[in-house]
């Protein structure tokens, strides 16, 4: 490989060149401009420029007697879909994830729109272009003057939109995200829609990280009270107004938010974490299911 690697590791892979579904061992290396899974026998070179998704977690159904944990890439080749499965040991395979979607669209050029809506009500705000960075749970959105950024592990809810921006109805991802107990949703649209695919993709794979570590949180049903008392406070209140009986007994549970990580104390008193802010929703969705 000619270019500067970004990525260089041991591990086991399956490719379409892989004379059996059997994963072979070798390096799995990456640059700016591709990937390649090379053997002392032979090598796949896979270009970014046809990386169509990229997933983290089970492999495929026919694969799953043969590799636990992967990073699955789709791509395209002659116009067929191909995929790669990869396999490695610790911490690589999610160390490769952040650096592969930080290579595959990082430091794209994307319009976006922030916040288009805040606390649910639409803004005057302008479509502009910024520069796309992904760091470890968060994107960063720079712009001439401003840094927008977004916390993944604030993230509500997602999806791909149809939405004029720049001028003209294009392929969007809505992000609706907690921010200092407000709820804001930012547009961000991309060049082409594999890129915007791969995007809504890293966004997923982070947002269900997040899920993951919830359900692994059991929360109270004076807990819960105290949650959305304070989102219906607007996300941030003082804690006297929470209070509707012993104040030592709101303060013991507030404290028990805390570690779990659900409250914080924020400029204007106790305010809703992103973890807060996604249990007071699901909440909400229970009883209005």
């Amino acid at each position: 490989m000619s270019e500067a690697v970004v990525a260089d590791f041991p591990g086991r892979f399956h490719t379409e060149e892989t004379e059996t579904r059997k994963p072979v061992n070798g390096r799995i290396l990456l640059s700016q401009k591709q990937l390649v899974l090379a053997t002392d026998e032979a090598e796949t070179r896979i270009p970014l420029s046809s990386v169509v998704d990229a997933n983290v977690g089970s492999p495929p159904p026919a694969f799953k007697q043969f590799f636990n944990d992967t990073v699955t890439i789709a791509y395209k080749k002659s116009g067929q879909r191909r995929a790669a499965i990869i396999e490695a040991n610790g911490q690589n395979v999610e160390k490769f994830k952040t650096v592969f979607f930080k290579v595959a669209i990082g430091g794209q050029t994307v319009l976006v729109k922030h916040p288009a809506k805040r606390g649910g009500r639409i803004t005057d705000a302008s479509d502009r272009k910024m520069k796309l960075g992904l760091k470890r749970g968060q994107l960063d959105l720079k712009g001439n003057d401003e840094t927008v950024t977004i916390d993944l592990g604030g993230v509500i809810d997602f999806g791909r939109e149809q939405r004029d921006i720049g001028g003209k109805t294009r392929p969007t991802l809505s992000v609706d995200h907690s921010e200092a107990g407000t709820t804001l949703t930012t547009l961000i649209t991309l060049p082409n829609g594999r890129k915007l695919n791969l995007l809504g993709r890293y966004v997923r794979l982070e947002y269900s990280d997040i899920m993951e570590d919830l359900e692994e949180i059991e929360v109270g049903e004076e807990e819960v009270e105290t949650l959305v008392s304070l989102y219906s406070a607007g996300g941030s209140a003082e804690l006297g107004m929470l209070v509707t009986g012993d104040i030592n007994e709101t303060r013991a549970i507030v404290d028990k938010l805390k570690e779990k990580e659900l409250v914080e104390d924020g400029d204007s008193g106790l305010a809703l974490t992103a973890k807060g802010q996604v249990i007071v929703n699901q909440k909400i969705e229970s009883v209005n299911a």
